[in-house]
């Protein structure tokens, strides 16, 4: 049942969503503040991503104001959305990443790739305070605004039968002042509180960018036709 069977269009969260959703064609990671917001710039400037594990030993993850001119390969740490794109991967499903700024692009992909469209938000995690390092463990998931209005961006601008959750969350992206909502939730307040409002403010802005990152061998890479 929590494979939401029958539906074109699905949404679940973190890890378990991804196994809940595995038999999708496509699967769409959504990890906006600030993991696939990163990628959409290095990506939309024509480099790649090489995401991998983020460790409280090795410092805060790379913020998308540093990424502003980035090219080339950049590695990437992140305790969610890099993850999950390894996991989805598993899958054998086509696995792409979007956020605010990019969401109506990936989705046309999306559509191009497969029938079964499943959206990932990543959610955070309790206890994990990435910008003081954090614990050794992870908490469990914490579902939070900015993922589900990133990921209800990619569904609002799929066509096809929805499930109640991908629903629900197109509705919610369609009917929401979403830069205020980000700005103004936990996650958003975090970040501006600790002087990281230019990452923010970066990951608020809808539909600026046209970069759809595939993940493929390992690498988060341009994945639009040519």
């Amino acid at each position: 049942m929590f494979a939401q069977e029958g539906y074109r269009l699905r949404l679940e969260w973190g890890p378990e969503g991804v196994d809940a959703l595995k038999a999708c064609d496509v699967l769409v990671v959504v990890d906006v503040l600030s993991f696939t917001t990163s990628v959409d710039l290095v990506v939309g400037n024509g480099g790649q991503v090489r995401p991998s594990r983020w460790r409280p030993t090795s410092g805060p993850t790379l913020r998308p104001a540093s990424l502003v001119d980035a090219t080339g390969l950049v590695d990437l740490p992140s305790p969610n959305g890099s993850n999950l794109c390894f996991l989805a991967a598993e899958t054998g499903a086509h696995v792409l990443a979007a956020c605010l700024r990019n969401a109506a692009a990936v989705a046309e992909r999306a559509q191009e790739l497969g029938e079964t469209i499943g959206v990932i938000p990543g959610g955070e995690r309790w206890g994990l305070d990435i910008l003081k390092r954090g614990p050794r463990e992870f908490g469990p998931l914490r579902p939070c605004v900015e993922d589900y209005l990133g990921a209800g961006a990619v569904l609002a601008a799929l066509s096809g039968s929805a499930s109640p959750e991908a629903a629900l969350a197109a509705a919610a992206f369609t009917n929401t002042d979403v830069a205020s909502a980000v700005r103004e939730c936990g996650s958003g307040r975090e970040l501006i509180d600790n002087g990281h409002a230019a990452d923010v403010e970066l990951a608020v802005q809808v539909g600026v960018s046209k970069a759809v990152p595939v993940f493929a061998e390992g690498l988060l890479v341009e994945g639009r036709l040519s």
